[in-house]
C-alpha cells in the first residue's frame, strides 16, 4: 500500500506533501513530493479530499490507560475486551494496554492471565495495567475502597505470576505500608509502577521515582493539587525527567489551561490516555466500573456521589482537545503515539519510520479519522 499527498505527523515534525509505503505489516519506506510514483503499490491512496486539501497521517495511537468502551468493559473477560478495542481501533488506537479496576487479589489473578492469553495471540493488546488494589482510600475514586489493600510482598507475586510477564504497568500510592519496596519488586519483575490514587506529598512523590516508579497516573486527578508551597506529585513529576505524566484530555478531568501548561512543563514526557470505561462510544446511561455503579449523562460518567469515574474519551477526541487547547500537533501526536509506548517499554510502536509497524492513522482537515491500518509485529 502506497499513500500520498498527505501532511505527516510523526517523531515531533510536521512533513506536508509526504508520503509512505507498507510492505508486509512495516514502513517500508518514507518520502516527499512526487518520488511516490516511482514505489510499488498495490493499492494506491490519494490524501487529498475533494478540495484538495491534504488529510494527516499519523502512527497510531496507544492508549496505556483504558477500562473499556462500546459497551464492553475490560475486566469482563476476552470476549469484551475484543469489543471495546474494536471501538478504540475505529478511533485510532491500533495498541492499547487493558487496565483493570480493583478487586480481590483471586480476581485479578484471573483476569491478568486471562489478559496474558489474549496478548499471546493479538499483539494490539499490549498486557494489563493493574490501576489498584493498592491504593489510598482517601483518594479511591471510583475504586471500591473496601478492596483497597497495602502492597504485600506476596500479593505482587501471586500477580506478577498470574500475568506470565504481560503485566505492563502497576499503579500504586508509594505511601501505603510497603510502598516503595514494591517499587522495587514490580520494576525488577519487568513491569512498569505508576504512582497515582495517592496521598503522597512531595517528598513521598520523589521517594517513589528515585525507587523505581516512572509514570503519574491521570496527573492532576486523585492526588494533592499542585500548591506553590507544596508541590505534590505532580510537581516532583513536572521537575524529574525519568517521568512521564499521564494526561485525560475530555474537557473534564483537566482545564484547557492545565493541559497545555502540562505539556509546556514536561514537553516529550506527557501521555494523552482515555481512561476510558464501558460508555465511550456508547449511549448515556446506567453502567458498572468493577464494583460501584456508574451514571453516564452528556458523555460525563459519575458515581452517585458525583465523582468523576473515568471517560467516555476517544484518543481521537483526545487529540482534537489538545489542539483546541492549543497543544500544537507535532506535541499532540508525540503524546498519542511515542510517549506512551516508551513509558511502557515497548519503543518499537508509535513511529512510522522504516521498519516500524505499519499502525497508522489517516486525518480529515477536522482531525476526523478517515482511515486505520494495524502492521504486523
Amino acid at each position: 500500500m502506497l499513500i500520498h499527498a498527505v501532511r505527516l505527523v510523526d517523531g515531533g515534525l510536521e512533513r506536508p506533501d509526504a508520503w509512505i509505503r507498507f510492505a508486509d505489516g512495516r514502513v517500508a519506506a518514507v518520502g516527499t513530493g512526487a518520488g511516490w510514483a516511482a514505489e510499488p503499490g498495490d493499492e494506491i491512496v490519494d490524501g487529498r479530499d475533494a478540495a484538495g486539501e491534504s488529510a494527516t497521517l499519523t502512527p497510531g495511537f496507544v492508549d496505556i490507560h483504558g477500562h473499556g468502551g462500546g459497551g464492553a468493559a475490560y475486566d469482563d473477560g476476552a470476549e469484551a475486551i475484543l469489543a471495546a478495542r474494536e471501538l478504540h481501533r475505529r478511533h485510532g488506537t491500533t495498541r492499547a494496554v487493558v487496565s483493570l479496576v480493583t478487586a480481590t487479589i483471586d480476581d485479578l489473578e484471573r483476569r491478568v492471565a486471562a489478559i496474558a492469553d489474549l496478548a499471546a495471540v493479538d499483539p494490539s493488546v499490549l498486557g494489563s495495567h493493574l490501576e489498584g488494589p493498592f491504593l489510598d482510600v482517601a483518594h479511591h475514586g471510583a475504586h471500591e475502597p473496601s478492596l483497597l489493600v497495602p502492597p504485600t510482598s506476596d500479593a505482587i507475586d501471586r500477580l506478577l505470576e498470574a500475568g506470565r510477564g504481560s503485566i505492563r504497568q502497576v499503579t500504586l500510592a508509594p505511601e501505603l505500608p510497603g510502598g516503595i519496596a514494591a517499587i522495587g519488586q514490580i520494576v525488577a519483575a519487568g513491569a512498569t509502577v505508576a504512582v497515582g490514587h495517592t496521598d503522597a506529598d512531595l517528598g513521598a512523590a520523589q521517594a517513589a521515582f528515585d525507587a523505581g516508579a516512572t509514570i503519574l497516573t491521570h496527573a492532576f486527578n486523585a492526588m494533592p493539587g499542585l500548591h506553590h508551597r507544596s508541590p505534590g506529585p505532580v510537581g516532583a513529576a513536572f521537575a524529574d525527567p525519568r517521568v512521564t505524566l499521564e494526561l485525560i484530555a475530555d474537557g473534564v478531568h483537566l482545564h484547557p489551561i492545565v493541559l497545555r501548561a502540562a505539556v509546556d512543563a514536561a514537553p516529550g514526557r506527557i501521555a494523552l490516555v482515555t481512561d476510558a470505561m464501558a460508555a465511550a462510544g456508547a449511549a448515556d446511561g446506567s453502567y458498572e466500573l468493577g464494583a460501584l455503579a456508574v451514571r453516564v449523562d452528556g458523555g460525563v460518567a459519575r458515581l452517585a456521589d458525583g465523582t468523576i469515574a473515568g471517560s467516555t474519551l476517544t484518543q481521537d477526541a483526545a487529540l482534537r482537545t489538545a489542539v483546541a487547547a492549543g497543544v500544537p500537533l507535532a506535541a499532540t501526536v508525540t503524546a498519542l503515539t511515542s510517549t506512551p509506548a516508551r513509558a511502557i517499554g515497548r519503543p518499537d510502536l508509535g513511529s512510522l519510520a522504516v521498519g516500524s509497524p505499519a499502525d497508522a492513522v489517516l486525518l480529515d482537515g477536522a482531525l476526523q479519522v478517515r482511515r486505520v491500518w494495524t502492521g504486523r509485529l
